[in-house]
C-alpha cells in the first residue's frame, strides 16, 4: 500500500471521526439545544475469553462447554474458537505483525451455533491456557466454562471456572500462603505485545514486602503461574491478592489448593463498591469464613446480613465488621445458612468505603471436606448465563436485596440433544431462593441457563452451585454477572453541514 493510498484513508477516516462528533454535538440551526437521544443497545461483534491452564495433576479430568445465547440482531455470520496459550518464538513479540497471521496452536474446541452448547474434554497435567475469541453472532454473551475432577492429592475435588475476559485490575481477597494451603496465581496474555504485571499481597498487617512480585512479563499468547509463596515468606491463613497490568491485559485468577479441604478457583472479586452482595451459598455449608480488604485510607464498617428465604437476617454475633484500611479481615461466620439457601448482603454502616470481598465455603462430613469460593460479585443485569449443568447436579440460586423482581430462566438444548425450556420466577425483596431451574425436555449431555430478570425491575444477583459424585464428592460455585452481550452506543446522524461553520 503507497503513501498516497494511506493518505487518503487517513483523511477519510478523520473525516468520518470529525462528522460523527459533529452529530453529537453540534447545535440546531434555531440556536435551542438538540435533546440527547438515547443510546441504543446493540449486540457487541468481538468478545475475547481467557481459560488459566487446569491443574498440574496427572488425575485430572477437565471438560471445556462453551455457549452462545441467541441474540436478536447479532446477525448470521462469525466465528469461535479455542486456542492454546503458546507464547512467540524467542526474540520475537509479535509487535507490527500482519493482524491476518493465524493464532498459535489449533483450535482446541469450535463452538456450535447460538443456542447450544459444545463440549471438550482432556485428561492429565500438561493442559495448557487457552486463548478464546468469538465474532459476530457467536460474540454477544459467549460464556465458556472449565471444570476440574482431580480425584487424589492436594486440591482433590471439583474445580470450576468461568474463562474471564481480560482486564488491566483484578482483586482477589481470599488467597492464602498457610503451610497447607498451595496458592497459584495465573496470569494469560490474549495479545500480540508483551504484557507487565504488578502482583501485591495484603495480609492482616497491611502489605507485605515483596519486590519479586513487581514487573512479571507475560509473553504474547503465553500463560504464567506464580505460587503465592514464592512472593513472600509470611504464612498467612488470609491475603488479599490485587493483580494490576502496567502495560498490556490479561485474564487473571487464582488457584486455591489445600492439603485437607480440597480446592477449587477463587474468581477476582467485582470491583471495590460500599455494598457488596455474595450470593448462591449452599445451604449445607459446614463453615463459612468472609475474607474483606478496603484498599483505600479509610476504615470501613459494614453491616452483615444474610439474605435467606423468609428474608434479611442479622447472623448471631457478627452483626457488623470492621474492616481496617490496607489490612485483609477475616470474619468466621459458621454453618450462617443453618439448612435453607442464602445470600450475603454486606452495607455500610455510616458513611460508604469501598471494599472487596469473598467466602470461603466448605461442605462434607470429616475427614471428605471440599472448599469452594464465593466472591462478591455484580448483578445479572440484562442478562447472564451458566454452563455446563446437568439436571441431578446443578443448583440456581436468585437473590433480590432490594425488592420484589420476576426472572425468567431458559434452558437451552443439551450439548447433545433436547429442547429448550423456560420458566419465570418472582424473587421476593430481601430474599435468596434457590429455584427449580427448567430442563430441557429430552436432554443429552450438559446445558445452558440464561438468566434474564424483568426490565426495569431491581437488581438480582444470581450463582449457580455445581456437585459431582464419585470417589471424592465435590462442589463448585460461580457467580452470574451480567455476560456484556450489548453495548449502548450513541445514536448519531452524519451531518457534513458542520464542516461549513
Amino acid at each position: 500500500m503507497n503513501r498516497t493510498t494511506l493518505s487518503l484513508i487517513a483523511g477519510a477516516t478523520a473525516l468520518a471521526v470529525v462528522t460523527g462528533f459533529a452529530a453529537l454535538t453540534a447545535p440546531d440551526a434555531s440556536g435551542t439545544d438538540t435533546a440527547t437521544r438515547a443510546a441504543s443497545h446493540l449486540p457487541v461483534e468481538r468478545t475475547s475469553l481467557l481459560c488459566p491452564a487446569p491443574s498440574t495433576s496427572d488425575l485430572a479430568e477437565t471438560s471445556y462447554t462453551s455457549f452462545t445465547p441467541v441474540t436478536k440482531g447479532a446477525g448470521s455470520g462469525g466465528r469461535a474458537e479455542l486456542r492454546p496459550a503458546v507464547p512467540e518464538p524467542d526474540g520475537e513479540d509479535g509487535t507490527g505483525k500482519d493482524e491476518s497471521v493465524a493464532r498459535p496452536g489449533k483450535p482446541v474446541l469450535k463452538p456450535a451455533e447460538p443456542g447450544r452448547p459444545v463440549t471438550g474434554e482432556t485428561s492429565g497435567g500438561d493442559a495448557p491456557a487457552l486463548v478464546g475469541t468469538a465474532e459476530g453472532r457467536y460474540a454477544p454473551g459467549w460464556t465458556v466454562q472449565e471444570t476440574t475432577e482431580v480425584a487424589a492429592g492436594t486440591g482433590r475435588g471439583l474445580h470450576g471456572v468461568n474463562c474471564t475476559a481480560p482486564d488491566t485490575e483484578f482483586w482477589f481477597p481470599g488467597a492464602g500462603t498457610a503451610a497447607d494451603r498451595t496458592d497459584y496465581v495465573h496470569l494469560t496474555n490474549p495479545d500480540d505485545s508483551a504484557a507487565v504485571v504488578d502482583i501485591e499481597l495484603y495480609g492482616k498487617d497491611g502489605a507485605l514486602k515483596s519486590e519479586v512480585g513487581e514487573g512479571i512479563t507475560v509473553k504474547p499468547h503465553a500463560s504464567e503461574r506464580i505460587l503465592l509463596s514464592t512472593l513472600t515468606d509470611a504464612e498467612q491463613t488470609d491475603l488479599t491478592v490485587h493483580v494490576s497490568v502496567r502495560s498490556g491485559r490479561v485474564g487473571a485468577a487464582v488457584q486455591a489448593l489445600d492439603d485437607k479441604l480440597g480446592g477449587d478457583w477463587l474468581a477476582a472479586a467485582t470491583d471495590p463498591a460500599g455494598s457488596l452482595v455474595l450470593p448462591g451459598l449452599p445451604k449445607d455449608a459446614k463453615a463459612v469464613r468472609l475474607v474483606l480488604f478496603t484498599p483505600g485510607d479509610t476504615d470501613a464498617d459494614l453491616k452483615v446480613r444474610l439474605a435467606a428465604p423468609s428474608g434479611l437476617i442479622t447472623p448471631a454475633g457478627h452483626e457488623t465488621v470492621h474492616v481496617k484500611a490496607g489490612m485483609t479481615t477475616a470474619v468466621d461466620l459458621g454453618d450462617v445458612t443453618r439448612g435453607e439457601a442464602g445470600s450475603l448482603v454486606l452495607t455500610p454502616t455510616d458513611r460508604s468505603v469501598p471494599v472487596v470481598a469473598a467466602a470461603r465455603v466448605v461442605r462434607g462430613k470429616a475427614g471428605e471436606e471440599e472448599t469452594a469460593f464465593v466472591p462478591a460479585t455484580s448483578p445479572v443485569g440484562t442478562r447472564a448465563t451458566s454452563v455446563g449443568n446437568t439436571a441431578k447436579g446443578t443448583t440456581l440460586s436468585l437473590t433480590a436485596p432490594g425488592g420484589t423482581v420476576r426472572v425468567k430462566v431458559t434452558a437451552s438444548a443439551g450439548s447433545e440433544g433436547g429442547t429448550a425450556a423456560t420458566k419465570t420466577f418472582t424473587i421476593r425483596a430481601g430474599t435468596t431462593q434457590n429455584v427449580e431451574a427448567p430442563v430441557p425436555s429430552g436432554a443429552k449431555g450438559s446445558y445452558a441457563l440464561t438468566v434474564e430478570p424483568e426490565p426495569g425491575g431491581s437488581a438480582v444477583y444470581a450463582a449457580r452451585l455445581l456437585t459431582a459424585g464419585g470417589d471424592v464428592p465435590g462442589f463448585t460455585v460461580q457467580t452470574l454477572p451480567d455476560d456484556r452481550g450489548t453495548v449502548a452506543v450513541p445514536d448519531a446522524d452524519e451531518d457534513l453541514a458542520v464542516l461549513q461553520r
